[in-house]
């Protein structure tokens, strides 16, 4: 796997426009709703600035090899 370095804003962004492209599949509301919450201000800020420490702390999760993402079929 390629390894790619991003600032913590940068993957933000990225998993962002990840989520905008399962919305337009989906048109899921869920997904929707999430994407208002994560979107920027005229400012900069988040919307709901809880959204970036959440990520911060997955950030932190995943440096620290908490974060589990097999698959497992039963």
């Amino acid at each position: 796997m390629m390894s790619i370095n991003l600032t913590e804003k940068e993957a933000y962004t990225a998993m962002y426009a990840y989520l905008v492209k399962i919305y337009e599949m989906t048109q899921s509301d869920d997904i929707g709703s999430l994407l208002g919450s994560m979107s920027t201000l005229s400012d900069g800020e988040i919307v709901d600035p809880a959204i970036w420490d959440d990520w911060l702390q997955c950030i932190d999760d995943v440096k620290q090899n908490q974060v589990d993402i097999e698959l497992r079929l039963k």
